[in-house]
């Protein structure tokens, strides 16, 4: 990426310094920089308050037919995270099927209001195979938020 940026130290003198990369890991922004003034790198993190979404599905291993519960997790960031407030969870079973959640909810106050941080659903296979299942968190046709997990389902039938 290399920006050039200044770096003023504890005297108020101003360094040039470089951003040499960055990365999100995690939900927490990395900042490799090198200050010109002590030709040294410095790692840089700073806390995005964005929450993470994460999803697993109980047992992840099953016989057909097989019953599975998923449950999704949005962790960290503020409880009145706006981005995240009044989500629709839209579930992709990997099987060509998609279910859909919708929630009322009172208008948005800051302060006030809370996310909704987990979101269950279970879902049945009928036959075997290896299923991706997604749940995507929306606001309209917008996507905010998507995790995925895997299901082994044997036996059964087995799809066409």
């Amino acid at each position: 990426m290399n920006l050039p940026l200044v770096e003023q130290d504890r005297s108020g003198y101003d360094f040039p310094m470089m951003i040499l990369d960055s990365s999100i890991h995690r939900g927490v922004l990395l900042i490799l920089s090198l200050s010109l003034s002590i030709a040294s790198a410095t790692i840089l993190v700073a806390q995005d308050d964005k929450p993470e979404l994460t999803l697993r599905a109980s047992p992840n291993a099953s016989l057909a037919p097989a019953d599975i519960l998923f449950v999704g997790r949005l962790r960290g960031g503020k409880d009145d995270h706006e981005e995240f407030y009044c989500l629709n969870a839209e579930w992709d079973w990997g099987d060509g099927t998609i279910s859909q959640s919708s929630f009322d909810c009172e208008p948005y106050e800051p302060g006030i209001s809370e996310i909704r941080r987990r979101f269950s659903r279970r879902h049945s296979y009928q036959t075997g195979g290896r299923y991706q299942v997604r749940l995507h968190l929306k606001r309209g046709n917008e996507t905010i938020e998507t995790a995925r997990t895997n299901v082994r389902i044997q036996g059964g039938l087995l799809p066409d």
